[in-house]
């Protein structure tokens, strides 16, 4: 169709994507084209679909009120086609309460929806990965971190839902890694670029029910 006025037609909408998180996310231990917000951007892209370098506001070791300062300070707009959200392993390693977590990943959400132009079904909650079946775990007890783990899951998705947001469960993946060192980045907590490969098995087709 050709535009009112007689010139070229309009360039598709560019999909844009926002990733709020932490080491997970910022890809601790890989090259950046392997992190996943990266691949899933050019996942999307060789799926046909214009899509823009992912804006990442991540950093290793972020609980959720430093993911909501780091937000402050980056200021991005509420332009976001798709806005991800996975947070939550650094308050559970520091032995954070359950209940400061669901407030304040409460308000995360909200942000993040806010982000994607008021519109939950745009926003993917990803879930925490299990670290206590990683080498760093060696020596813990692995089986009270894992259950930990799906406690603080349970708020997400249970905040995720509330809210009407989409939900990615990697956390099964994540646990792939018990006897598995390829799974692993070579400092024995963060997942390689084959473990992220595997994660975005989940999250592109619910990507791709999100994005135009």
């Amino acid at each position: 169709m050709i535009a009112q006025g007689g010139g070229p037609p309009a360039a598709a909408a560019e999909i844009r994507i926002l990733a709020l998180g932490d080491s997970y996310t910022i890809g601790e231990g890989v090259a950046e084209a392997d992190r996943w917000p990266v691949r899933l951007a050019a996942m999307l892209r060789a799926r046909g679909k214009a899509v823009a370098a992912p804006k990442i506001i991540a950093r290793t070791g972020w609980t959720t009120d430093e993911l909501s300062a780091g937000i402050d300070a980056a200021k991005p707009d509420s332009a976001y086609s798709l806005v991800t959200l996975l947070i939550g392993v650094n308050n559970q390693y520091r032995d954070r309460s359950e209940e400061d977590y669901r407030a304040q990943f409460r308000t995360l959400l909200a942000r993040a929806i806010a982000f994607a132009g008021g519109k939950a079904t745009r926003v993917m909650v990803v879930s925490i990965p299990d670290w206590g079946v990683t080498p760093f775990a060696n020596g813990r007890d692995g089986r009270a971190v894992g259950r930990a783990i799906d406690r603080f899951n349970a708020i997400n998705r249970e905040e995720a839902s509330h809210a009407g947001a989409r939900y990615a469960d990697i956390t099964p993946v994540s646990r792939r890694v018990a006897g598995n060192a390829s799974f692993v980045a070579a400092d024995g907590l963060h997942p390689s670029a084959s473990m992220y490969a595997a994660w975005l098995d989940v999250i592109l087709p619910i990507a791709l029910e999100i994005v135009p």
